[in-house]
């Protein structure tokens, strides 16, 4: 129970709406007073000590209930537990957590949803964060009230190094005290990693696959300034190779850095929306003057509608591009080649889109297909540097689908051709309202 007599003029300066709200009060009490006064009851002495004591508790300020609510009310919401605090942690760019003194969720982001979906309000984080690296950090920052990094791999569709920094952050109680909070944040350390690994990656593979061409033009040069220095028709004829030669490694090049370039960036699943029928359409219209060379038929069969996924326009095109120009360069002696688009289920259950390259050609021995995706692996290296490949063409396909979260579906018979099929996520449809 308390009065409210913070102001000493609010104790005075209202007495007139004091009065009118506590008016019928006092005038029944005054009225049962004057009769009992009248009827001999009650001496007029005790009748006005009576009225005086009730007339005191109508008009003085009592704020009995209020200061209950109030009391009440700051006891329901801790200061961690504020509006502001979870605006804050909301805030953060990278995925963040806090915790309280026993491991418990008190507020999360996006970002740490979509991390680690097992992450619940009022719940112990260790339950959803099982990396030993986690535990072993949110456990010596609990014990000691010290800050501590941890470095991990998250291993799911596509594997991604993170870092986790634990900090103790003191959060004043409703008493006055301090409460140690535990802020995870998490920082995605991948494109570092990938740039590194992209680095030894490309140094080993150019310099292993450009050493031929490279031996090859050295030879040629010091033959045309030597012993065919005056042979015109000898000088055609290695001019012609030194330009295949040179031709091949420029393409190894690009394919490298294309290659790397899909890598780094692996991780981050493309958002834009892509109708990939014309882009199909625009791959098979640019390789027809192949198609002639090699006397191959491309037969399209696409639907007339637009099938839309979520994808990068350059890189699916470099995705069909590869499919579609291996199936004319090394299935040529079947005559044709088909490009079609269905849409099926996959195996979970889940809407996909699967775009099928065919081709009548020779078709691969059953013990190549399990290494067809892997880097510079050719089932005929004479044949293939022949065709002009790098070996790079397939696993460039298969980290292009990765990071648009597809898959690749091979299948071959010997003598009765291939089939390539490039499987995509269906891209939801848009929510009307």
């Amino acid at each position: 129970m308390a009065i409210d007599d913070s102001n000493p003029s609010s104790f005075f300066a209202p007495w007139p709406d004091r009065l009118r709200h506590s008016a019928i009060i006092l005038l029944a009490a005054g009225l049962a007073l004057c009769a009992l006064v009248l009827l001999a009851d009650l001496s007029p002495a005790r009748a006005i000590a009576v009225f005086i004591c009730i007339a005191a508790a109508a008009l003085v300020p009592w704020r009995l209930h209020d200061a209950v609510r109030s009391r009440e009310d700051v006891g329901a919401v801790r200061p961690v537990e504020a509006p502001a605090v979870s605006a804050v942690v909301a805030g953060m760019p990278d995925p963040a957590v806090l915790l309280d003194r026993a491991g418990r969720v008190i507020h999360l982001n996006a970002a740490a949803a979509e991390l680690a979906p097992a992450l619940r309000k009022n719940e112990l984080a260790q339950f959803a964060l099982r990396s030993p690296e986690i535990i072993t950090a949110l456990r010596e920052a609990i014990a000691t009230t010290e800050p501590r990094r941890a470095t991990y791999l998250d291993q799911g569709l596509v594997d991604r190094w993170m870092e986790l920094i634990v900090t103790p952050v003191p959060v004043p109680t409703t008493f006055g005290g301090t409460e140690k909070c535990m802020l995870l944040t998490f920082h995605d350390q991948t494109p570092l990693r990938r740039v590194e690994e992209m680095r030894a990656d490309f140094v080993a593979n150019a310099s292993h696959e450009l050493r031929t061409p490279l031996a090859a033009l050295s030879g040629f040069i010091d033959t045309l300034q030597g012993p065919a220095k005056e042979d015109a028709k000898a000088r055609e004829r290695f001019l012609s190779i030194m330009h295949t030669q040179a031709t091949r490694m420029a393409r190894l090049i690009d394919d490298l850095l294309s290659l790397s370039r899909v890598e780094l960036s692996a991780h981050v699943r493309p958002e834009s929306s892509v109708d990939i029928v014309p882009i199909i359409r625009q791959v098979a219209d640019g390789l027809e003057p192949l198609a002639k060379e090699r006397q191959v038929e491309i037969e399209i069969d696409l639907p007339p509608t637009p099938v839309t996924i979520a994808g990068d326009r350059e890189e699916l095109l470099r995705l069909f591009e590869n499919l579609i120009e291996n199936a004319l360069k090394y299935g040529a002696s079947g005559g044709r080649v088909i490009v079609s688009l269905i849409q099926a289920t996959a195996g979970d259950g889940t809407p996909e889109v699967r775009v099928m390259v065919r081709d009548f050609g020779p078709g691969i021995a059953p013990e190549h297909l399990p290494r067809l995706t892997e880097r510079f692996y050719r089932v005929d290296v004479g044949d293939s540097r022949a065709q002009g490949g790098t070996g790079l063409g397939l696993s460039l396909v298969k980290h292009i689908l990765n990071r648009h979260r597809g898959r690749l579906l091979i299948e071959s018979v010997p003598r009765n051709g291939a089939t390539f099929t490039a499987c995509f996520p269906q891209a939801k449809p848009p929510v009307t309202h």
